[in-house]
């Protein structure tokens, strides 16, 4: 199977065999439920539907809940899909857990940023603000010129401005697995990874 969903518990940090400290997060990555799988002659295309985390069924709408009557599972709260390029040995209602990753594995992790709200340029692309004494008055943190008046006379599509930074789509790539606990369902991944704690993250093995 080429990913699993989880779910962020924090960071903490091991040792290695040398003594070094290393920097990890904690991820409670399973047990996944296969709930659907996309054929091409359905739908297009090829990929698992994978269902993570608990969830009481008076909190399902009618649709889903007849869907995953239909597959004999019980219901999810999260539910995505992984691609996949060539045909895996997993039918509906199989179980997905981290005995499928390996110490040492490269993985991509991707989350939902934490969200910053309404932010400046100097926090949000780190700008250099104005000048702090000989003379500035009101342009500490301002960024500057947005464009020529005369030519071109509008403010650019994709100019770096003051807005609300974070809550987006966030995909860390090339993460290295520190280690791997089975009893616990936890992936302990070197680094950190997007998200706030009980972030879902959803984590690709590199194909």
């Amino acid at each position: 199977m080429k990913g699993i969903l989880g779910r962020k518990v924090g960071m903490t940090q091991i040792f290695d065999s040398e003594g070094k400290v290393i920097p990890v997060t904690l991820v409670e990555a399973g047990p996944c439920i296969v709930t659907a799988l996309r054929t091409p002659e359905k739908d297009g295309y090829s990929a698992v539907v994978l269902g993570y985390g608990d969830v009481k069924p008076h909190k399902v709408n009618r649709p889903m809940r007849a869907s995953f009557k239909k597959a004999g599972v019980e219901p999810k709260r999260w539910l995505r899909e992984f691609r996949i390029n060539e045909p895996v040995d997993v039918q509906v209602g199989s179980e997905v857990t981290v005995g499928s990753f390996q110490e040492g594995e490269v993985v991509d992790v991707t989350g939902v940023s934490k969200g910053k709200g309404f932010a400046g340029v100097m926090k949000r692309y780190g700008f250099g603000g104005g000048p702090a004494s000989h003379g500035s008055s009101k342009f500490h943190r301002q960024p500057g010129s947005s464009g020529a008046n005369s030519s071109p006379s509008h403010v650019f599509k994709g100019k770096r401005m003051p807005g609300r930074m974070g809550g987006k789509r966030v995909t860390v790539k090339n993460i290295s697995v520190a280690a791997v606990d089975e009893e616990n369902n936890l992936l302990i991944l070197k680094g950190a990874v997007p998200g706030s704690r009980n972030g879902l993250l959803l984590i690709h093995k590199k194909s």
